[in-house]
């Protein structure tokens, strides 16, 4: 049973409910230990005075804000204690607002917050209703381990969230803090309806269990892996940038890959790669990985060469979706923004076994 780490009595109006908060979520992060290459000697940090290089005691450890360089204002402990806000054990609701009308950058942590006996049931739950038949949010303070949050209180199904906000002076407007931002916005035009027509394919409902932190079970493979003395694979290379010159043609093979992962019924099942489980082809304009180089070779221009080392259906059979209507673009192959992958390998292993036909029959000549 999880403790609470703080409690206290939320207030509205005149109406009070005693509760305990709860951390919502877990940390499921890989944590490592600091050694000494080529030792299992764990690696400390000490507080060390830093012109003499003698450790200091955590007593002997006050506060110090620079002003100018090398001169500080030296603050104690105490004198911060007695300037903060007492340790408040009210959580008083000031506001309700529309919850759809924060903007998520305000957002913080999130807990949950339960009714301290059976006795507070009814008025927590009165309270819970309300925000989720009207969809608002309750705005209040209060104080944490000497600290002062602004919060958010919503309904979820029979809990009382509380989310933490960012003050106001805390969040970086966009606009100054980021060097490159549309100035016009994208008008109605055959781009967008295929931007929209390919977010709708893609569409479904929330289902978090989907989705996993694939970095941390490679983490995890990786020390499994050293651990019994077994080689590492590298990972494939990060995708590279869309040509907007080519956009639509990215939009619409990306668009018929969506429809073809649905309509054969691979999008619930494996790991495309991006900690969503589905089974589809890689997204367009992902690189081909190592293996995938090495069974197809560099690329090359329409030469003699370049024909002499075509790739065969089975070599093609390895290849991504992106990477098939690439090669169906060099090659001018008709139709090609309407083909699923197989029919892509297909129309390449045609285009491969006609040339070797005609070198065939040139030689013969």
């Amino acid at each position: 049973m999880a403790r609470a780490i703080w409690t206290g009595v939320i207030t509205f109006g005149l109406v009070s409910v005693p509760v305990g908060l709860f951390t919502a979520t877990e940390d499921h992060t890989v944590h490592f230990h600091q050694l000494e290459r080529g030792t299992s000697d764990r690696i400390r940090n000490r507080r060390v005075n830093e012109r003499t290089g003698r450790e200091v005691d955590a007593d002997d450890i006050v506060k110090g804000y620079e002003v100018s360089e090398g001169e500080y204002v030296v603050v104690e402990p105490g004198e911060l204690d007695e300037i903060a806000p007492g340790r408040s054990r009210t959580l008083e609701i000031t506001d309700f607002v529309d919850l759809d009308r924060i903007e998520p950058v305000y957002f913080g942590r999130t807990y949950y917050l339960a009714p301290r006996g059976k006795e507070y049931l009814k008025v927590y739950e009165l309270l819970r209703t309300a925000l989720a038949e009207t969809g608002k949010a309750g705005v209040a303070t209060f104080v944490m381990r000497n600290r002062q949050y602004l919060t958010a209180l919503r309904a979820e199904d029979r809990v009382l969230l509380l989310q933490t906000l960012h003050w106001a002076d805390e969040v970086r407007d966009p606009v100054e803090e980021l060097p490159e931002l549309p100035s016009d916005r994208v008008g109605r035009g055959k781009e967008l309806d295929m931007a929209l027509r390919l977010v709708d394919a893609l569409s479904g409902d929330w289902e978090p269990a989907r989705y996993r932190d694939t970095y941390q079970e490679k983490v995890r493979e990786l020390v499994r892996a050293k651990a019994e003395g077994e080689e590492v694979a590298a990972a494939e290379e990060a995708p590279g940038a869309t040509n907007v010159v080519d956009l639509m043609e990215v939009l619409r093979g990306s668009l018929e890959q969506a429809k073809g992962a649905r309509s054969t019924g691979d999008g619930g099942t494996g790991d495309d790669g991006t900690g969503r489980d589905g089974k589809g082809d890689d997204s367009g304009g992902k690189k081909p990985s190592a293996r995938q180089k090495k069974a197809t070779g560099p690329r090359r221009k329409a030469t003699g060469s370049a024909r002499r080392t075509a790739p065969t259906r089975g070599e093609l059979r390895e290849l991504s979706k992106a990477e098939l209507y690439r090669r169906a673009t060099e090659q001018d192959i008709a139709g090609r923004s309407k083909m699923s992958r197989q029919q892509l390998v297909d129309a390449l292993g045609a285009g491969t076994s006609d040339s070797r036909g005609r070198r065939k029959k040139t030689t013969a000549a």
